[in-house]
C-alpha cells in the first residue's frame, strides 16, 4: 500500500505523539510551579531537594534510578500516597510522609516533575 504525502504526514505526527507519550518527554508537560508548590506544601523538601541530597535522595537522583521503567509512576504514586517505610541516606527507617492532596491528576504532575529532573 502507498501512502499519499498527507497519509505520511499524519502517520508521522501520530507516532511522533506516541512516542513522546511513552518515553520522559511526556513530563515536560507538567506544571512546575503547581508541583513545587505542592511538594512544599507537602513538606517533600524537608528531606528532598532537587538537586542535592538532604536526608533523602535529591530528586534528580530518584528520577535518574527510575529513568525508563515502566513502573517508575506507580512505584513513586504508591510512595506518596501509601506511607510506606523507606530507608533514609544514614541508614535509618521511617514511614514516607503522605503527600497533601488526594487529586490524583495533582499527584501525577507532582510523580511527572519529579522524573523529569
Amino acid at each position: 500500500m502507498k501512502l499519499s504525502i498527507p497519509q505520511k504526514l499524519i502517520t508521522i505526527s501520530v507516532l511522533g505523539v506516541a512516542a513522546a507519550a511513552f518515553s520522559g518527554a511526556s513530563y515536560a508537560a507538567v506544571n512546575a510551579d503547581a508541583a513545587a508548590s505542592l511538594a512544599k506544601k507537602s513538606d517533600c523538601l524537608k528531606c528532598h531537594a532537587i538537586d542535592k541530597d538532604k536526608k533523602a535522595s535529591s530528586f534528580k537522583k530518584i528520577a535518574e534510578k527510575w529513568k525508563g521503567k515502566a513502573d517508575a509512576e506507580a512505584k513513586l504514586m504508591d510512595s506518596l500516597t501509601k506511607a510506606p517505610k523507606v530507608k533514609m541516606l544514614d541508614g535509618t527507617e521511617e514511614e514516607h510522609k503522605v503527600i497533601g492532596t488526594k487529586d490524583v491528576n495533582e499527584i501525577k504532575n507532582v510523580i511527572g516533575w519529579i522524573l523529569s529532573q
